[in-house]
């Protein structure tokens, strides 16, 4: 099992705040039509920052921006091997997808898998008239050919490094770390 042996604060809530409301109106700035907006984020954690990214849209433009969830599990490609029960959540989709403008929102990029599942995903449910990706954190690694549209920060991970973002729902906070996992080199 693997034991966190130290972590480092790269934003704590007011700068991830100010992060969220960056990315926030640069989606105001490239969509010319807000209204066609549908914010839909990956659980767990995607979830609570699309309704942020959508809180800070409806005050900065008093529109109420629509936002959904997905639960990826079932088309993860590595889905045989998360176990015997794996937990499975909902997906939530407010709105007809169809013809929209939808930004999938993640917490942190890595290998692109999940974001490859939750595009996979949507297709299930319509044919979207573009499909962006925001995500807060980028710290690399990719293994498939997808880049965020919208980005909070770039982090280098080394070897033996994670990157947590925490949101209060889920953690009772809301703030960015870097953590190194003991016994990872």
């Amino acid at each position: 099992m693997s034991v966190v042996s130290e972590s480092d604060v790269l934003l704590d809530a007011e700068q991830t705040g100010s992060k969220l409301r960056d990315l926030a109106l640069r989606m105001l700035e490239r969509e010319p039509d807000p209204a066609e907006l549908l914010l839909v984020g990956i659980r767990r954690r995607g979830v609570e920052l699309a309704e942020r990214l959508a809180a800070e849209i409806e005050e900065m433009s008093g529109l109420r921006i629509p936002t959904g969830s997905l639960d990826i599990t079932l088309y993860r490609d590595d889905f045989g091997q998360i176990g015997p029960k794996p937990v499975i959540g909902l997906t939530e989709l407010p709105v007809e997808i169809t013809d929209r403008h939808i930004i999938i929102v993640d917490d942190v990029l890595h290998t692109g898998r999940t974001t490859r599942a939750a595009l996979n995903e949507l297709s299930d449910f319509g044919r979207p008239r573009k499909i962006e990706l925001c995500v807060l954190v980028d710290r690399g690694g990719r293994e498939l050919p997808i880049q965020p549209d919208y980005l909070g920060l770039r982090v280098d991970v080394a070897p033996g490094e994670e990157i947590a973002v925490s949101v209060p729902d889920t953690d009772g906070e809301l703030a960015v770390r870097r953590i190194r996992i003991e016994g990872e080199p």
